[in-house]
């Protein structure tokens, strides 16, 4: 079903063709790892068809969709920065280190309420999310890396870890208040 040559649709589509290229080098030049400038570039574009309807056609679109991106890449900056705040890697790594052939449940309870907690739901996790969460804050790796040695793509990386991320608060945060219940 081929669309009438000037819906909104079509003159997106054309717009963003004639400036999807320059699109990913802007995201590139603004520093972004070469593995992820396709999902911010595509990220950039999905927003800039959700507003479409707001673009004023006199304004140069491909300054319009580079102003998204750059939106885009200043957001994940600052969701970085907060994560730097909140879990440092060190301490991370402390955390999520096991003790090859301890039980945890006791070293749980030789060490504060949280890290037993944080050790005990990392342990109830599933192989790939383990396996992601280790590798990210154990050993350190950057999304792109983590994804090859995972055979995974780097977009399923990050969802990975947004969704065990939450899961380990969710569980975390339960233990912590049965815990305290028990008191």
């Amino acid at each position: 079903m081929d669309e009438e040559p000037d819906t909104p649709r079509t003159q997106f589509e054309a717009l963003m063709l004639l400036h999807h290229v320059r699109l990913r080098v802007f995201v590139r030049s603004l520093g972004v790892d070469s593995d992820w400038v396709d999902d911010i570039a595509q990220e950039a574009c999905l927003t800039a068809f959700r507003q479409w309807q707001t673009f004023d056609q006199t304004r140069d679109f491909g300054k319009w969709v580079r102003g998204i991106a750059a939106n885009i890449v200043r957001n994940e900056l600052r969701k970085d920065s907060r994560r730097q705040r909140i879990m440092h890697s060190e301490l991370a790594d402390i955390l999520l280190k096991r003790h090859e052939g301890s039980d945890l449940r006791s070293a749980a309870h030789a060490e504060p309420m949280t890290v037993g907690a944080i050790r005990d739901c990392v342990a109830e996790l599933g192989p790939t999310s383990r396996k992601v969460i280790e590798g990210r804050y154990r050993e350190n790796l950057q999304g792109p890396e983590l994804a090859k040695r995972l055979n995974m793509t780097a977009a399923n990386v990050r969802q990975t870890l947004v969704r065990v991320r939450r899961r380990l608060r969710q569980c975390v945060e339960l233990r912590l208040l049965k815990e305290a219940s028990h008191e």
